[in-house]
């Protein structure tokens, strides 16, 4: 029963949960941690580790997926981001980074948006697709549902594996509107059906549009969109939030009406919001996820092109941006991304050793996959 409290006369609001609000509780046996397995298969796809990469461009080059590729996670490329737009893209990174040192978030979001306004070059968009489909690891590009229908037919060509059709809040109703192109609308079930690669699409933020999504065809839900506090503003422009514990835990009650619906079709959720430790992965992955998609974490490593500072893509929006370049670690302080996600680590509040710490919680919980975590006890703090 949905827990509803009253905030004024005739008007009511549910309480909801944030992955911080909740706690692991385990209740069994506990394992050595060399036998949990964190692997998972999306469609035809195994990976390792139960990580994917928030599509932005200050995180996701084409070298750094190719190496979380080979470290056994997911690297989503920005199709509609720097790569997609320049052919000197370290240089334009070089140039946002100095101007957010020296004049501010404001003056560096204007110049992503500047940067973002150059058209699209599909030749680039292929190179970057093409490098990381030769180091042999599985290729995803993320696209807007505004432009998946434009963009999607060169990226199929150009060999990708999987599509990410990603927007900050998107529904069965919303991926159904005219494209930004003036074309025919897209009609998400249909396209998903037209297509030869798996499809994952988000976020969303309840059951219903969890369910809708997943009944359109899609391989995997994305819940959430992003959200980091102090870098993405989404709350502060449209109002809107994701408290995550809740929203995964809807998202995934709807995996099992789905499952029930189908007759045995599994969808994944893949959690994206307010994970930047350890904990809060191993958190995520207890309410029902099936994996993470991490921003911040990851922007710590010295593969990420982002020299250290973050934004997500939504920051780049032309006329409503939802986020600021923040920076999270100086060029000489960052770690390598194998040691950001395997240690060794000397940081004690769960930033690095991802893949270790959400091991070692499994462990004490006394599980040794990833399905049966879903299934841990999980207490509210007061």
């Amino acid at each position: 029963m949905r827990d509803m409290v009253e905030i004024g006369m005739g008007r009511t609001a549910r309480r909801t949960y944030e992955l911080d609000d909740v706690d692991i509780v385990p209740s069994r046996r506990t394992r050595s941690s060399k036998q949990v397995s964190l692997a998972w298969q999306l469609d035809a796809y195994r990976f390792d580790i139960p990580l994917v990469t928030h599509p932005t461009d200050a995180l996701v080059s084409p070298e750094l997926a190719v190496e979380l590729g080979r470290l056994g996670g997911l690297g989503v490329i920005n199709g509609e981001g720097l790569w997609a737009r320049h052919a000197d893209v370290a240089a334009r990174i070089d140039q946002l980074v100095e101007v957010a040192e020296k004049e501010g978030t404001e003056a560096a979001v204007a110049l992503l948006q500047e940067l973002h306004a150059a058209p699209m070059q599909p030749d680039l968009l292929a190179a970057a697709v093409a490098q990381v489909r030769s180091a042999g690891v599985t290729v995803s590009v993320r696209v807007s549902p505004q432009n998946a229908r434009t963009l999607t037919p060169a990226l199929v060509q150009a060999g990708i594996d999987l599509l990410v059709v990603h927007g900050t809040i998107i529904s069965a109703e919303h991926v159904s509107g005219a494209d930004e192109t003036g074309g025919e609308p897209l009609n998400l079930k249909t396209f998903i059906a037209e297509l030869d690669v798996p499809v994952v699409a988000g976020g969303v933020s309840d059951h219903r549009t969890a369910l809708h999504l997943m009944r359109t065809g899609a391989a995997g839900v994305i819940v959430g969109y992003g959200s980091t506090p102090g870098a993405t503003t989404t709350g502060e422009v449209l109002g809107i939030g994701v408290p995550m514990a809740t929203a995964i835990a809807d998202a995934a009650a709807a995996r099992r009406d789905y499952l029930d619906e189908t007759g045995g079709r599994y969808v994944h959720v893949i959690a994206d919001g307010d994970i930047v430790s350890s904990g809060q992965l191993a958190k995520a992955i207890a309410c029902g996820a099936d994996a993470a998609m991490l921003g911040v974490p990851l922007a710590l490593a010295q593969e990420a092109p982002g020299r250290g500072w973050y934004w997500p893509s939504a920051a780049a929006h032309p006329s409503v941006p939802r986020g600021a370049l923040l920076k999270f670690a100086e060029q000489e302080e960052r770690p390598g991304l194998r040691q950001l996600l395997y240690g060794p680590s000397n940081d004690p509040w769960g930033s690095m050793n991802l893949v270790g710490g959400l091991r070692r919680s499994m462990a004490k919980a006394g599980y040794c996959e990833l399905k049966e975590f879903q299934r841990v006890g999980l207490s509210v703090r007061a």
